[in-house]
């Protein structure tokens, strides 16, 4: 295969079977916000929250963290599906919301080894990878890819496990504030799947800086202005919204557009045809719509076949034929308008308002429900989850699948993961035969149905980190931060060091 510059890759191991998913495991906190009533507090519209963003989002507990969600969410995944731990030759976490600059997926190890200690099984190997992934929404596909290219090349006749965990929050009272959550979603990864394979070999790539897109420096902390009235350390993001959303569609559409480019068909062609199946990065319900809108534009300008057609619909959408020829051919460097202390403004008008008019037409509401409807109603109650947000989705879209006795196997899929900052992922998958059994032990409803819904001052409270114990609620088979090192000796130090417990 040639690519656009000439270059030639080794397409030789296209005929072997692809790497992939054998499993799926989801984690969600009990503590839980309805939008609705969360609307009720803030005076907000909740026919627009329903729209835009779902029904409700998850608050972790004052006794969970990022950590003690993931190991969950492993441990689900060992037990649900009879894995043997000594067969793990890797364990990767992705996730932007780790509170340790120095371990990162082996404090995840540690918890499972002492459960299944508890439990009469197995540790995971000693001889086990334990890497860390981070960039932004993004880093649980790249652990995913690096667990894929593990399991298919050094780490052949092992196993690996991937586990995508964060915790969304936003200042109270900021534009971001509905779209808020937590979760952790593990993936067992094979070199012959029994879930889905994952095909790296026609996958899309792209990434940009983008400056202050979406950050968490560090040094926020120290700043007077970064909120003072709460009672935790918060780990709200620095964020620009609009100039954010143009990140991730400009990113998102590149991505695909490689993906498209190196599997060698026009996207009027894929996007009807060729895929059955589409799952977003979702951080709330609009995104990955918006996302689509733009794509399936930018697929009518760049075929041969519907250009009568676009010129009718820029018509009827106010903007100019050429303009939008021109932005779609364009690549606009977003951060030189930071740079040069503008106001971000839309890289891709044109694009935009045509787009916006698509979405209200037939063939797209067709192409929503047809391509992009499975596990969609479910992932309204999940919240923002980012890194996990993306597997989520695919694991409420493949269980819905099974339980609904929808044909899937060698179906072509794809799913588009994006992290701000910004860099984007678009990687085909195809459903194996017999997916339906994994599938069906994803366990969407056991994460669902423990649930402690919050009223408004305990959402408060929970929210601005007030003292006081977690909820009451039956736990069981799950991690807690039991205690936080206090020792800053000499000769032994723990300070700021947690702690954690089983509880069985």
């Amino acid at each position: 295969m040639t690519t656009a510059r000439g270059n030639t890759i080794d397409m030789s191991e296209e005929n072997k079977g692809l790497p992939g998913v054998s499993a799926m495991s989801l984690y969600l906190p009990a503590p839980r916000v309805d939008l609705e009533r969360w609307c009720e507090w803030t005076g907000n519209s909740w026919p627009k929250i329903l729209a835009v963003v779902g029904r409700s989002f998850r608050v972790p507990d004052r006794d969970e963290n990022v950590y003690t969600m993931a190991a969950t969410a492993v441990l689900r995944l060992i037990r649900q599906n009879d894995v043997d731990p000594r067969e793990i030759g890797f364990l990767g976490l992705g996730t932007e919301s780790s509170t340790d600059n120095a371990a990162g997926a082996v404090i995840v190890r540690g918890m499972v080894d002492r459960a299944l200690d508890e439990l009469g099984l197995p540790r995971l190997s000693r001889h086990l990878e334990v890497p860390e992934f981070k960039h932004a929404c993004l880093g649980g596909i790249y652990a995913l890819k690096g667990a894929c290219r593990y399991v298919a090349s050094d780490g052949a006749g092992r196993r690996a496990i991937v586990v995508s965990a964060d915790i969304a929050e936003y200042e109270r009272g900021s534009s971001g504030e509905q779209t808020q959550g937590a979760g952790a979603v593990a993936m067992l990864v094979d070199a012959e799947p029994k879930l889905f394979e994952v095909d790296l070999w026609h996958a899309g790539s792209a990434s940009d800086y983008r400056g202050p897109d979406f950050r968490k420096p560090f040094a926020r902390h120290f700043h007077a202005d970064y909120p003072a009235r709460h009672k935790r350390l918060a780990d709200f993001p620095i964020f620009s919204g609009r100039y954010s959303t143009f990140a991730y569609l400009d990113e998102t559409v590149h991505a695909v557009e490689m993906m498209l480019q190196r599997l060698g068909v026009s996207a009027g062609t894929f996007y009807e045809q060729d895929v059955k199946h589409l799952f977003f990065h979702r951080p709330y319900n609009m995104m990955p719509i918006q996302a689509m809108s733009v794509l399936y534009v930018r697929g009518m300008a760049r075929g041969d076949h519907r250009h009568d057609e676009l010129r009718i619909l820029c018509g009827e959408a106010g903007v100019d034929y050429e303009d939008v020829m021109r932005e779609c051919a364009s690549a606009p460097d977003l951060f030189s308008i930071v740079l040069e202390n503008a106001e971000p403004s839309d890289p891709y008008p044109a694009t935009t308002a045509l787009s916006s008019l698509v979405r209200r037409s037939a063939e797209f509401r067709s192409l929503l429900d047809r391509k992009m409807s499975l596990g969609s109603e479910t992932v309204m109650d999940f919240g923002n989850l980012y890194s996990a947000a993306l597997p989520a989705w695919i694991a409420a879209g493949l269980e819905q699948a099974a339980s609904d006795r929808i044909e899937l196997a060698g179906s072509s899929m794809v799913v588009v993961g994006y992290g701000s900052g910004d860099a984007a992922e678009a990687i085909p998958i195809r459903p194996v035969a017999g997916w339906e059994k994994a599938a069906s032990r994803i366990g969407i409803e056991r994460a669902l149905e423990s649930r402690v819904e919050l009223t408004r001052a305990e959402y408060e409270a929970l929210h601005d980190g007030e003292h006081g114990g977690p909820f009451d609620y039956p736990r069981r088979d799950a991690f807690a931060v039991s205690r936080i090192g206090e020792r800053y000796d000499p000769g032994f130090q723990d300070l700021a060091v947690e702690y954690y417990s089983f509880l069985r």
